[in-house]
């Protein structure tokens, strides 16, 4: 697809009809921007960094798979990028093909692979000893049938239910995902600027290495939330990759870094872990599992910095 210009550009994970392209559409609509399809998630994120792209859209965690661990990676390392939002689409799925073809046909399937991962129960009931062929995107071996009427070296294919009218395939079954309140969670990244306003119901996104590879040094960095009552969504380790045994964990953070007791915290990050990347401050989709916890509010640390102040110009209270 060919940029308009003055129009925003959004990479996206292609092609058409994935959920990637549905959470795209709830970000900015076609008729508001350009859709760029990427091959895979990486080259949506790299297209922000090129200037390819304005923005990009894509997956970060699965309820059923959990993490993406491509764009984990991608975003820790490289040139800074910023979370700038993020939004939620349910997700299922359903076994396609040409016409003609019937279910007995079937004996390998393209799928990519957090879709094997959510209908491997079907499958494993309704087509047993079937073959995984793994595909780059949900709709990339839908579009491959589509395409030609040759060979593909696949019988059918799991996809989102929009795409089997798109690509002009027949449903050979409905509802294929074990999981039928799966849902996966998409975010907007772009290029470091202006923060989004704090709403009061916010995520705030971090990489962050321990300061040291010995005991206790994970209880150490986690301190720095817990004393300023941070509560943590998520938390996972990664391999730094320079190697065995050297970890940086990924977190999402309840609260926004206007927020006086996430700014403390921060803080404390810096100053006893070796490397902190912040991935930005943003609204979050849902509303905040955890409370503040009582003396963790603005106006707590605002009064202890009074107080605080003070004491230091001798007037003791």
């Amino acid at each position: 697809m060919t940029a308009s210009p003055g129009r925003p550009r959004y990479a996206y994970l292609g092609p058409a009809g994935t959920f990637t392209e549905a959470a795209l559409r709830q970000v900015a609509p076609p008729e508001e921007a350009d859709h760029l399809p990427q091959v895979d998630v990486v080259a949506a994120i790299e297209a922000v960094r090129t200037g390819e792209a304005d923005r990009a859209v894509v997956a970060i965690e699965s309820s059923v798979e959990g993490s993406v661990s491509a764009v984990l990676d991608t975003l820790a390392t490289g040139e800074p990028l910023m979370i700038l939002g993020e939004t939620v689409v349910p997700v299922g799925f359903v076994l396609a093909a040409r016409a003609g073809t019937a279910l007995d046909d079937v004996r390998r399937v393209a799928a990519h692979p957090h879709a094997w991962a959510q209908c491997r129960r079907w499958l494993a009931a309704n087509l047993p000893g079937v073959v995984h062929v793994p595909a780059t995107s949900n709709t990339a071996p839908a579009a491959l049938l589509a395409a030609s009427v040759e060979a593909v070296g696949f019988d059918a294919a799991l996809v989102p239910p929009p795409a089997v009218a798109h690509y002009g395939l027949e449903p050979l079954a409905d509802e294929v995902a074990d999981n039928p309140h799966a849902v996966t969670r998409f975010v907007v990244v772009g290029r470091p600027g202006e923060l989004p306003a704090r709403t009061g119901a916010d995520k705030t996104t971090l990489v962050v290495h321990l300061p040291s590879n010995q005991a206790g040094a994970l209880l150490e960095m986690l301190e720095q939330l817990a004393t300023r009552g941070v509560n943590l969504s998520r938390i996972e380790s990664r391999p730094i990759g320079d190697s065995l045994g050297r970890y940086s964990f990924s977190m999402d953070a309840e609260g926004h870094i206007d927020d006086e007791r996430v700014a403390e915290a921060l803080m404390g990050l810096h100053r006893v872990c070796p490397h902190v990347r912040f991935l930005g401050s943003y609204p979050r989709v849902d509303a905040p599992h955890g409370d503040v916890r009582p003396g963790t509010s603005d106006a707590d640390f605002q009064a202890a910095r009074t107080w605080l102040d003070h004491l230091r110009e001798g007037r003791p209270h």
